[in-house]
């Protein structure tokens, strides 16, 4: 039986190290950790990630695509979208550009790094990865859509001075995500749900099971066993995004140290938030569900803009600093060089190791930029 059906006991790691996780976050929250809490708290994320993805596949073989990502992508944007507003409400002015860098951040990293993995293992093990596109392409347009709207928009309004949106603007903004997010959650999983369902590849190497790491005709998990995992991937979830907030202070501390720009702990901690989906969509990928992986990449992305940029306006009322939403411009030109390899990669419904190669690169570039602008 698969590892996304095995029945969990009480002694199983999936069910310790969560709990272990968020005891380690109750003990190291708002103190300063030693070295060797900081290596502890690590360890603790570490096996947070690898059992939020166990139970996150456990949920999704009980519904079935695609609600099986969407429940993944939401709660780990959901948990990220309070970290995100409890940093600023705390950090004062040196954040007002946090949720800007973390979320665009996230965007590169879904859409260029999760989706350039799992293309990269899909191709590797198939030769090539197939795909819905009308179903990626719809993703692919709402991400481009929010990303515009509230990431790029700020830099040339002129209500308020500097890349800022005046009160009215970003009201409008949160609206707008809200409104799109919310659409394309219906049509992903009511309207036209089969646009998101996995196409497999009719190689020999992508049959069901082929390796054994399929579960295509693995026993569904019972309704109790989904409610245990749908609990534990929550207590994980919080476990991973807390436990990065633990961590945050010394990341800005070696940061600052080594003389970096503040927006590489917007990645640093981007990177972490999203482990949980990048795991999930590789392995995805190597049961040559690659519809899946882009559901995950696509949908979190949009989960991060959509739910993120409603929730800062809301907490704008309490902000008493600047909120800096609006992109530079390498930045920009990384979001239109983005979209375009990405309009490109999806529009044949197929991809080789080239194109997940290119969006590798894609990302590395991004990273190189946030490290040395």
């Amino acid at each position: 039986m698969s590892t996304a059906t095995r029945k969990s006991p009480l002694t199983d790691w999936t069910v310790l190290v969560p709990v272990v996780a968020l005891v380690a976050l109750v003990f190291s929250w708002g103190r300063e950790l030693p070295s060797l809490g900081v290596a502890l708290v690590a360890l603790c994320l570490a096996g947070a990630v690898l059992a939020a993805v166990h139970h996150a596949e456990v949920v999704a073989h009980r519904v079935g695509e695609p609600f099986g990502s969407l429940v993944l992508a939401v709660a780990v944007t959901v948990i990220e979208v309070a970290l995100i507003v409890t940093l600023m409400l705390d950090g004062g002015d040196k954040t007002a550009s946090l949720a800007r860098d973390t979320v665009f951040a996230a965007v590169m990293i879904t859409c260029n790094g999760i989706v350039g993995l799992s293309l990269f293992v899909g191709a590797l093990r198939n030769r090539v990865a197939v795909f819905n596109p009308e179903g990626s392409g719809a993703a692919l347009a709402t991400v481009a859509t929010l990303a515009t709207l509230s990431l790029v928009l700020p830099t040339f309004t002129t209500s308020k001075p500097g890349p800022e949106f005046s009160t009215a603007q970003l009201t409008f903004a949160a609206v707008a995500s809200l409104a799109l997010y919310g659409l394309f959650i219906a049509v992903q999983t009511v309207r036209h749900r089969s646009y998101f369902l996995p196409v497999e590849s009719a190689g020999p190497t992508g049959a069901a099971g082929a390796d054994g790491d399929g579960d295509h005709e693995a026993e569904r998990p019972t309704p109790r066993a989904a409610l245990i995992s749908v609990g534990l991937l929550l207590v994980a979830l919080v476990a991973v995004v807390g436990d990065a907030k633990s961590v945050s202070p010394t990341i800005e501390k070696g940061v600052a140290e080594a003389g970096l720009p503040n927006a590489v702990v917007g990645v640093i901690i981007a990177l972490l938030v999203l482990l949980p989906e990048t795991l999930a969509a590789v392995r995805a990928a190597r049961r040559d569900r690659v519809q899946t992986s882009l559901n995950l990449a696509y949908g979190s992305s949009i989960a991060s803009i959509g739910l993120t940029i409603p929730a800062i306006a809301l907490a704008s009322v309490w902000l008493s600093g600047p909120l800096l939403l609006g992109l530079g411009p390498t930045h920009m030109v990384l979001l239109a060089l983005t979209v375009v390899v990405s309009a490109l990669t999806i529009a044949p419904g197929r991809a080789t190791l080239l194109q997940g190669g290119v969006h590798l690169v894609v990302l590395a570039a991004y990273l190189f930029l946030a490290v040395s602008p």
